[in-house]
């Protein structure tokens, strides 16, 4: 049994993809996957509470399509409309010290 037992740099790796900390580059993609991050958390949420999405749009006013952006990443909802998004759903939006 052949184990591949190379090991590599993943800070060297992330600067090859996404250029040096603190570039621009950098900063736009630690942005995007942010926003991919809070769209995976709405969705799994929108599951978890077994709703549609045309369920949550139409309980805060908005169109299916706006909601199927928000879960995508594509559209960034404003914090007003985030609340509305999350208690649509049933849950709250908690602060909590870290």
């Amino acid at each position: 049994m052949n184990k591949k037992t190379e090991i590599y740099d993943i800070s060297a790796e992330l600067t090859k993809e996404f250029g040096a900390v603190g570039s621009a580059k950098r900063a736009e993609a630690i942005e995007q996957a942010w926003e991919e991050y809070n769209a995976q958390i709405l969705l799994d949420a929108r599951k978890k509470a077994h709703l549609t999405q045309a369920e949550v749009a139409a309980r805060i006013g908005a169109d299916k399509s706006y909601i199927s952006r928000v879960e995508r990443g594509l559209t960034v909802p404003t914090v007003a409309t985030l609340y509305k998004i999350v208690a649509a759903m049933g849950f709250a939006v908690v602060l909590r010290p870290i």
